[in-house]
């Protein structure tokens, strides 16, 4: 099946002809010749059957749908039904009472015929509850709410597993057999089975397994009704939950685009709600407050809580480094296939995995050697590589805990000083070069729908070890040698459906065994979101927004926002702990036309990226070192 287009009717209550949205949408998937199949509810009764018929050729006309022919599948043609469905590019399942519909559907064999029918099919009103796997068939005629034999749960077409109730405008307020037909009948079998009540003129379209909700609707589940869309509205019917979505507190803006696209976001972390950003409280559909996040069990019960409440989870990110483990095991243990799980996440969490993956993409990268195989093993490393050499820790965020080692004693030193904890460390060889990132967000696919580049003049292990000023910068666009290595690293990796930020040094010599002057070598792996506000210079450098585009990665699996006037922009960071010579004013009135932000770093950040942040967008790389210069003087 090309396309699954789910509707109570295609046309807006009293209208004979379908709405702007559903026209555009045939328009763009039927051919001029396309021949056109309906599926009768009523098979039997001749009238109706008729009177359908007639007045869905008259919508199809009134919306200048080009067609060849219509034909209706009922009792008297229905021993050519596998004939009739190879020949029509479109089968549309026609609106009526659903028990009858689905009886005829069975006689015929339509479930086995669809299942691998390469055209369109529509389903509407009753066609569309048909669809589904197994079908909530509600009681509509009188006495079916009361007859203890009428069958609620009906096996279907098995096209969706979207239940519907069609018809919100008529249906909200309607009483059967002296009950209300949505509190009585419906909210009490919704327990466990989430129901999606439209009007008519909203429709659900279904390609590649991804269905999208388009218009009002409202979601019924657990006895209780919820508006989950507006008119001209999307809805992409996931459940996403967010771990610490306050923190930093512009993982909000992921939040909100998230809410933009239709999906429903779910956050957990370890503050009270209202302690939130307005933007971040407006974004969630619901949160689930723990004690501590570092307690897996905490968060395991509130994944557990949300997956009772709200159905199945599509995907649990934290977008964060520190939390990447606590995702993946997570994901493990609920069965979510949308992101890395427990037995990957070595691979770009500990530098000594990382090197597996770097030679499989045939990624140059600096020797290294585990701390763990003991000083003769690593002096012995040393006398290949020479020194500086670079100690880290395997499994380590950003620069913490790194140190720049010279000579042999001070190699004696770092191990008599780390007796406790030096298996805990790798060591590499030291490379000079430019330090600069790729990043990137990858589709499910691993296609890049979007890239950019930032140069650091100043290494990051400099800045947190010497307490220095932080100036970076992000470039107008990314050199193809960086996106060609940056995409064969990810590739390498294996990673989809996630923003990166991957490290390399752009040598500034040649160097045997890792390239020429000029060339890119593999420094380490980040799957996540650069950090601090390196998101937001992407979007003032490429006049666009990353968190929407990583959203609709989420949502659409491809990048659905555009770009703007490309410019270079420039971070550059203040400590409390130093004097300056020029004041705030004084560069807020210098760079009144550049500045784009001016904040205080969050003390939790603030040993890489400095406590002051001045942020400024410059059209030539000559302003940014003015700039700089300017700022840290």
């Amino acid at each position: 099946m090309k396309t699954l287009i789910l509707s109570g009717s295609l046309c807006r209550l009293g209208e004979d002809h379908f709405t702007e949205e559903i026209t555009a949408e045939l328009h763009a998937r039927l051919q001029e010749d396309a021949v056109i199949l309906l599926v009768s509810a009523a098979p039997d009764d001749f009238s109706f059957t008729k009177y359908v018929l007639e007045s869905t050729v008259e919508c199809f006309m009134n919306s200048g749908i080009p067609f060849s022919s219509i034909t209706m599948l009922s009792r008297e043609n229905c021993h050519e039904t596998a004939r009739l469905v190879s020949e029509s590019d479109l089968v549309m399942l026609c609106g009526g009472h659903v028990p009858t519909q689905n009886e005829f559907l069975h006689e015929t064999g339509l479930p086995d015929i669809l299942r691998n029918y390469p055209g369109i099919v529509i389903g509407c009103s009753a066609g569309a509850m048909n669809c589904a796997d197994m079908v909530y068939s509600h009681p509509e005629l009188d006495g079916e709410s009361t007859d203890l034999h009428y069958q609620r749960w009906l096996k279907g077409l098995g096209l969706t597993d979207i239940n519907l109730v069609p018809h919100f405008q008529q249906t909200r307020n309607a009483l059967l057999d002296g009950r209300r037909l949505f509190e009585d009948i419906i909210f009490p079998d919704s327990w466990r089975h989430p129901f999606y009540s439209i009007p008519d003129g909203t429709y659900i379209i279904v390609e590649n397994g991804k269905p999208v909700l388009h218009g009002e609707a409202y979601i019924i589940q657990n006895s209780q009704i919820r508006k989950i869309c507006d008119q001209g509205g999307t809805y992409t019917f996931m459940n996403f939950i967010f771990i610490s979505p306050h923190f930093p507190k512009t993982y909000c803006h992921f939040c909100s685009r998230l809410k933009a696209d239709g999906v429903n976001v779910l956050g957990i972390a370890d503050t009270n709600f209202e302690n939130l950003a307005p933007e971040l409280k407006d974004s969630l559909t619901d949160y689930y407050k723990v004690d501590n996040l570092e307690d897996y069990q905490q968060v395991f019960k509130a994944v557990a809580f949300f997956s009772f409440k709200y159905g199945k989870i599509d995907w649990i990110e934290s977008n964060n480094e520190y939390w990447l483990e606590q995702d993946a095991r997570l994901r493990t243990d609920f069965n979510i296939t949308s992101g890395l799980k427990s037995d990957k996440i070595g691979f770009i969490k500990n530098k000594s995995q990382m090197k597996v993956c770097y030679a499989k993409g045939n990624i140059p990268t600096a020797r290294q050697i585990k701390a763990s195989s003991g000083l003769d093993a690593v002096l012995e490393f040393t006398s290949r590589t020479g020194y500086p050499i670079i100690a880290k820790p395997d499994n380590g965020v950003g620069a913490e805990g790194t140190f720049k080692i010279c000579s042999d004693d001070e190699l004696k030193k770092f191990f008599d000083g780390h007796t406790n904890n030096y298996q805990y460390f790798v060591i590499e060889e030291f490379i000079t070069g430019e330090l600069v990132s790729y990043d990137a967000i990858y589709n499910s696919k691993a296609e890049p729908v979007f890239e950019s580049m930032c140069h650091f003049p100043t290494p990051i292990m400099d800045i947190v070890n010497n307490n220095l000023d932080n100036c970076y910068y992000a470039d107008k666009k990314v050199p193809e040698a960086l996106s060609e290595i940056g995409r064969r690293t990810v590739k390498a990796f294996g990673v989809t459906g996630r923003f990166v930020h991957l490290e390399f040094f752009r040598l500034d010599r040649d160097r045997e065994g890792l390239g020429k002057k000029g060339d890119y070598v593999g420094l380490e792996v980040n799957m996540r979101p650069a950090g601090g506000y390196t998101p937001d210079m992407m979007n003032f450098a490429h006049s666009t927004d990353v968190y929407q585009i990583w959203a609709d990665m989420v949502a659409f699996d491809e990048a659905r926002k555009g770009f703007g006037k490309q410019y270079y922009c420039a971070y550059a960071s203040r400590r409390k702990s130093r004097s300056y010579v020029h004041s705030n004013s004084e560069i807020r009135d210098k760079y009144s036309q550049n500045l784009v932000m001016c904040e205080e770093m969050p003390g939790a950040l603030s040993s890489a990226l400095g406590d002051f942040v001045y942020m400024a967008r410059f059209d030539t790389k000559n302003e940014i070192d003015e700039f700089f210069k300017f700022v840290k003087k």
